[in-house]
């Protein structure tokens, strides 16, 4: 958990999706981590959701490829991006994108939290960033979309 004795830092950024949809912001997000190496969990309590995110990994730009699996396979710790409902992360990874607003605080057990929210989701994610402020060993950011849909740090 954060704060543990050993001095271990969880990153835990705030994505608020105002201009950017979820469709175009996690490929970039899983795009940049597995290009550093890293493996990332995506979660998503809703199956339909989870179908989506499939579905989307395969087909959200032409030109790329982002190799990844729905939790359950045969071959899931081999995985760099694995889709799951659940903080099970059964391929390994330290990142995790919470991608359904809703923030769960066993992410606190990975070295990098990406945390989604739309505009209906502000107050949960308001509650999620005050209470992080009282756990030692976490760094929170928070980022938003300027005028031109890049994403600048706000906190």
């Amino acid at each position: 958990m954060a704060g543990d004795p050993s001095g271990r830092t969880v990153q835990v950024d705030f994505y608020h999706l105002t201009r950017m949809p979820l469709e175009r912001a996690l490929p970039q997000v899983a795009e940049k981590v597995v290009a550093n190496g890293a493996r990332l969990l995506i979660v998503a309590a809703e199956e339909e959701q989870r179908l989506a995110l499939d579905r989307l990994l395969w087909s959200y730009a032409p030109a790329s490829f982002l190799p990844h699996a729905r939790l359950g396979g045969s071959d899931d710790q081999r995985q760099p991006v694995l889709i799951a409902g659940t903080l099970d992360a059964a391929n390994g990874a330290r990142h995790v994108a919470l991608v359904d607003g809703e923030w769960r605080e066993d992410a606190l057990d990975f070295e990098r939290v990406f945390h989604f929210f739309a505009e209906d989701q502000i107050a949960p994610a308001r509650a999620a960033w005050k209470a992080l402020a009282d756990h030692p060993g976490v760094a929170r950011r928070y980022w938003k979309q300027n005028e031109s849909g890049r994403w600048e740090q706000a906190a």
